[in-house]
């Protein structure tokens, strides 16, 4: 019997300038114990949809063809008020989003925001009783010490665990269905086979049915039975997973399916300068002060860190959530105090004059890994690429700079006509080309890539990772690139290293690290991903 009969959703949606038909015509049902991948590119609707289950969309802006209909339970989600709505969300349907950092209050301990689902849904339940039952969920979901860890705050907490908080609360009250949106993007390899075995384990045990929305095909091929695809707001190809990854009929999901090439690189001349060094690198975070404001407990987030990059080169950092990959290249880029010394072009930044660090902010730019926060939704795309010319090149006039930024979209791959448009009018690709053209326009030395691609599909990332070979080639830019998919760490790389627990636990060429690993931890890196 099914429990979800999704038939004919048309989903609209009210900008400023215009509706959008965000979803079109969809139709799938899933039954009891069944798990339903929906996969596809940022913008096809996957998440609009399950939104629209849940009925989380604005009231303010959305809208729904007379003939749409979202059937759970044989009872009518369109037709339900918004009392009636909040009795089966959380309840008989629960939900994990994407980002658990902005899901979770960051002044409440999780210990209470979990017991809160409890006593939202059964209100004659006690305080003691929900501690109890979010304790023994707590466990369930194996969070280490779950009993000292009922009054810490989401910030104390690792990505990995708070997405198991987030899987306990969905779960909490044993709902018949859970939709996973994105669950793991945000995560290492080895820590998202953590999580989706997890989910399973639950789901076998609890019999619920679960829909995955992930662009992730790995995962998708793994854990889920049924798949659809979608594109541009349509399902383009629905059918049993293996049967659809097999023998995919649609060119976009044959597109979706093209692995990344093993390597795109060629070798450096071993004459090559190094641009970037760092010696002897510590970061601490400061977790607690004094009265009198002395740091009283302190974490060491990056350990004693020394690397090279030469000119033209990509140094990939690779490893699991909290291993100091980013903490390490946001030292680099001087956002965060550090210990130690980082030279550029063989002068310790640290002893550079005021005129010198204007230039090093020039020569160094920074790639972040989501496409959607990192650009200013109030200017135009061209006010957000042509932003740092303004600071760094005063005298050049408006009309100059409107050219340097429409000669610097063709480079990206994009129309200079897209220069008046808002970053919402554009797909996660799209954007992060913008992202990229902000970062070259100033024609920099050296970029760090901090996971610019983990929110992107798969053909997608293939058109990102061929951009930026292509652009290095061109001015003989450096990368860093951090991120912890290692095909896409393994096309674009020359070296890599990996990190665990804020120390480099291995290093070497690609061929060295991704053909013969020593340590036992980056085998397990690269086991997990499948390569």
């Amino acid at each position: 019997m099914k429990m979800l009969d999704v038939k004919n959703l048309n989903v609209y949606l009210k900008t400023d300038e215009e509706i959008v038909h965000a979803v079109r015509s969809v139709s799938f049902d899933i039954e009891k114990g069944q798990t339903l991948a929906i996969v596809g590119e940022s913008g096809s609707g996957k998440s609009v949809t399950s939104m629209a289950i849940m009925q989380l969309l604005p009231k303010n802006i959305v809208s729904y063809s007379n003939d749409s209909s979202i059937v759970f339970e044989e009872r009518e989600i369109l037709s339900l008020n918004e009392n009636e709505m909040r009795e089966i969300r959380g309840d008989r349907i629960g939900m994990i989003f994407q980002e658990p950092m902005t899901s979770l209050n960051p002044f409440m301990p999780i210990g209470e925001q979990v017991a809160e689902a409890v006593s939202t849904h059964n209100p004659n339940i006690s305080q003691t009783e929900a501690t109890k039952l979010t304790l023994a969920m707590l466990e369930k979901v194996k969070i280490p010490d779950a009993a000292k860890k009922l009054n810490c705050y989401p910030h104390e907490f690792s990505g990995g665990q708070l997405q198991r908080i987030m899987i306990a609360m969905a779960i909490i009250n044993k709902p018949d269905l859970l939709i996973a949106d994105e669950p793991t993007t945000a995560l290492d390899v080895t820590t998202q086979a953590e999580i989706l075995d997890l989910m399973l384990e639950l789901q076998r045990e609890m019999g619920m049915a679960i829909i995955l929305i992930s662009h992730d095909l790995r995962l998708v091929q793994k854990y889920s039975d049924m798949v659809c695809v979608m594109q541009n707001g349509q399902i383009i190809e629905r059918g049993e997973t293996q049967a659809v990854f097999n023998n995919p009929q649609h060119p976009y999901t044959i597109e979706l399916l093209t692995p990344i090439p093993a390597n795109l690189k060629q070798p450096l001349p071993e004459s090559v300068s190094t641009l970037v060094q760092a010696n002897n690198v510590d970061v601490d975070y400061i977790l607690k002060r004094s009265l009198f404001g002395k740091p009283k407990k302190v974490f060491r987030a990056v350990k004693n860190i020394s690397l090279a990059l030469k000119v033209g080169e990509t140094l990939g950092i690779v490893g699991e959530s909290g291993s100091g990959k980013s903490t390490l290249g946001r030292a680099i880029m001087q956002i965060l105090e550090y210990r130690g010394n980082i030279e550029f072009a063989d002068k310790s930044i640290a002893n550079l004059s005021k005129a010198d660090r204007k230039t090093l902010k020039k020569d160094m730019q920074m790639v972040f890994q989501d496409p959607f926060n990192s650009l200013s939704p109030r200017l135009t795309v061209g006010e957000i690429i042509g932003e740092g010319l303004a600071v760094h090149y005063p005298n050049m006039s408006k009309n100059e700079r409107r050219e340097k930024v429409m000669k610097t979209l063709e480079e990206v791959n994009l129309s200079p006509a897209m220069i008046n448009r808002y970053p919402h009018e554009f797909s996660g690709g799209q954007r992060q080309r913008i992202a990229i053209a902000r970062a070259i326009i100033l024609e920099p030395r050296f970029v760090l890539l901090d996971e610019p691609t983990s929110a992107l599909d798969r053909s997608t990332q293939i058109t990102v990772v061929e951009l930026l070979n292509q652009l290095q080639k061109k001015y003989g830019l450096s990368y860093i690139f951090i991120s912890h998919d290692l095909s896409v760490v393994r096309a674009l790389s020359d070296r890599v290293i990996v990190m665990s627990k804020g120390e480099v636990v291995e290093s070497g060429t690609v061929q060295q690290i991704f053909d013969n690993p020593k340590e036992t931890y980056t085998q397990r890196l690269i086991k997990a991903s499948n390569l």
